[in-house]
């Protein structure tokens, strides 16, 4: 066994290694770039080392810089987590060359599914059903359309080293190739140095299945189930479960078996995923085999109570699998959600910045069994910058059946704490909530069929409003009771208050009733049990048998209180001051309709007009490169682009001015 192993990699999937390897007694090393320097991957090694400037092409992604931290930590294997060099044949090689081990497959089987058209090519080989496609590179615009007509639309564009969902665009039209062909090309050699492109079909309305395998070097290849990766956004996953909604036992076992060929076909060891996109009616084809560790691996370990790091390190250390594929029972339920740095309301723009509050649910098993999981590389204190991926955490929950499984992992997001940066809290909660995906009717295109406009919250059940709007009364009595230096008790005095929401106005009086405080309005009476001190972000709140945890923003005149993707503004104020609050002037807001601001932190990468230009609606402006994605900043309107205010490859914060118009 390894005495000591370098993780090549940082944020949440090191700090998980680094658990298991910690657990097995074997010694870790955690790389850093300058960014990274107070990360939580390097507060939990045994030992770190500073590995060059935040670019990660000039730290993590630089081979030479990883055997050098080797060599000078005496680290006889490495890790290398995903993304970055996971996947990387060279960098296997240049370890094998230096006798350190890779924990990964051997190098011809990276090489092989790597690259996505020798994949494909490979899948036929293994009688693996595949998508229909073009088996080739696409060199030109014109080639892409005269493809894409043959196969028919909607094709889909994918670059060949690619992952992750960078370097992937759909084209429904010839109009629609030529853009999709240039910024997959470009994303592409931005994220992989290698800008070869395909194309192939793409199904509609598909789910995105995938089969977890296990190989060893004596033979022995499992499999562990699938996992539904359905829900996805601009081709990322956003919730992960197992097992799938949509899978039966013979439907996995077929898949399973294919997933076996394949990997048997090019002689696979450790861990690995082959992934299916799969239609309405079970038809399912193989999309590409990602030769590594997946984001979403616990939710297969939560219904397997296998530790997939474990059995990597053990079988690139020479071991046998310790069981069979007749030992693999698959038990209740998993759902795991990706927690990310950015905004829902602003189209998922990322956000950067410090977290002034990040306290997650804790890890834990309650009294019926259920289990709350979080995966993190982040602590309250740290930052969130331009230059990685923007996840926070991958939050997982598991219990006996999926419904459960749901419900603890709403009540888990409700608890979820993050200030200090946007979020993708509400938004996961939402999608949790939504009566499709309780039902089970995931494709990926889920997001884009029920939040077409984009996610502006979601609309709050009435008596769910009802109690909100009481309970920004109690939490007004607790501060005017602190206020008054005095605590709860049966004989302080009733308030009377004023409450202002969207939709309703009310006046109403407070009390305190052990354990209850009492609202009374003109209609009727409400005893609330409310957990609640000042400062706290967090509050619950009981009436009967119904119990809800709210999040609590102060404003300047009452709360903004939200609940589930809903979020609801609530003035509560005494009397007197809300009627004068009434004779107030609005703000007025700034006209900024001829401006082009910028919607991210990033980097201006590109303009594409000029000053003196006439520009069309849905022309492209400018793009900007953000958590190593690109955007395309189009025109809304007509309109003549009077100033460029910036020059190209200038980073930018958020509204700051790209462009005027006349």
């Amino acid at each position: 066994m390894f005495h000591k192993i370098l993780i090549a990699n940082r944020g949440e999937i090191a700090c998980r290694v680094i658990k298991t390897a910690k657990r097995m007694g074997i010694a870790t090393v955690s790389v850093y770039s300058d960014a990274d320097a107070n990360a939580l991957h390097v507060k939990h090694a045994d030992e770190a080392v500073h590995i060059g400037p935040a670019p990660s092409r000039d730290s993590y992604l630089s081979i030479e810089k990883i055997i050098t931290a080797c060599k000078q930590t005496g680290a006889d294997a490495v890790h290398p987590g995903y993304g970055f060099l996971s996947e990387n044949a060279k960098f296997a090689d240049a370890l094998a060359k230096e006798d350190i081990a890779f924990i990964g497959p051997p190098i011809n089987a990276i090489e092989i599914m790597g690259d996505k058209i020798t994949s494909k090519k490979q899948a036929n080989a293994a009688g693996v059903s595949t998508v229909p496609g073009y088996m080739g590179l696409v060199e030109t615009p014109e080639q892409g359309r005269d493809i894409a007509t043959e196969i028919g639309y909607p094709v889909m564009i994918k670059a060949s080293a690619g992952g992750g969902g960078k370097g992937m665009r759909i084209a429904w039209s010839n109009a629609e190739i030529e853009e999709g062909i240039a910024r997959a090309k470009s994303e592409a050699a931005s994220s992989f140095g290698d800008d070869r492109l395909f194309i192939e079909k793409f199904i509609t309305n598909p789910r995105h299945i995938e089969i977890q395998i296990l190989a060893d070097n004596h033979d022995n290849i499992i499999h562990l189930g699938e996992r539904e990766c359905s829900i996805q956004r601009r081709n990322q996953k956003v919730i992960e479960e197992a097992p799938s909604p949509f899978v039966d036992s013979a439907l996995r076992e077929t898949m399973g078996e294919q997933a076996i060929a394949l990997a048997r076909s090019v002689d696979y060891k450790s861990a690995g995923t082959v992934e299916f996109i799969m239609d309405q009616e079970h038809n399912f084809y193989f999309l590409e085999m990602n030769t590594r560790l997946q984001v979403e691996h616990p939710v297969t370990e939560l219904i397997t109570g296998i530790d997939l790091v474990e059995q990597m390190i053990k079988v690139a250390a020479g071991e046998a699998l310790s069981f069979r594929q007749s030992d693999v029972t698959f038990k209740g339920w998993a759902i795991e959600s990706r927690v990310y740095a950015e905004n829902p309301y602003r189209n998922f723009l990322p956000s950067t910045g410090r977290l002034l509050t990040y306290n997650p649910p804790h890890h834990h098993q309650d009294d019926k069994g259920c289990i709350v999981r979080n995966d993190t590389g982040v602590y309250e204190g740290a930052e969130i910058s331009t230059y990685y991926d923007p996840m926070i955490a991958k939050l997982c929950t598991w219990a006996p059946d999926r419904t459960n499984a749901i419900e603890k992992m709403l009540d888990a997001l409700d608890e979820f704490e993050v200030e200090g940066i946007a979020n993708n809290i509400p938004f996961l909660s939402a999608l949790i909530n939504h009566q499709a995906f309780r039902d089970g009717a995931l494709t990926t295109g889920f997001i884009e069929t029920h939040y077409k406009g984009g996610f502006e919250g979601v609309a709050i059940p009435s008596d769910i409003k009802d109690y909100l709007a009481q309970t920004a009364c109690v939490l007004k009595y607790i501060e005017m009771q602190r206020m008054n230096v005095t605590g709860p008790n049966e004989n302080q005095q009733q308030q009377c208050l004023a409450i202002k929401t969207e939709d309703t106005a009310f006046e109403c009086k407070v009390h305190y009733e052990a354990p209850h405080y009492i609202v009374s309005t003109k209609n009727n009476t409400i005893p609330l049990n409310v957990i609640w001190s000042l400062g706290q972000r967090l509050t619950q709140i009981s009436l009967n048998d119904q119990k809800l945890t709210l999040r609590v923003n102060k404003t300047t005149t009452g709360y903004i209180l939200s609940y589930r993707g809903s979020d609801v503004s609530i003035d509560v104020l005494p009397p007197h001051i809300m009627k004068l609050m009434a004779l107030m002037p609005e703000k007025q807001i700034a006209d900024t309709s001829n401006l082009l601001l910028c919607p991210m932190p990033g980097c201006v990468t590109s303009v594409l007009v000029k000053e003196g230009d006439q520009v069309e609606p849905g022309q492209g402006l400018a793009i900007v490169e953000a958590m190593k994605m690109e955007n395309m900043l189009k025109a809304e309107r007509q309109a003549v682009v009077k100033k460029i205010c910036i020059e190209p490859n200038t980073t930018l914060n958020v509204d700051d001015v790209i462009m005027e118009f006349e």
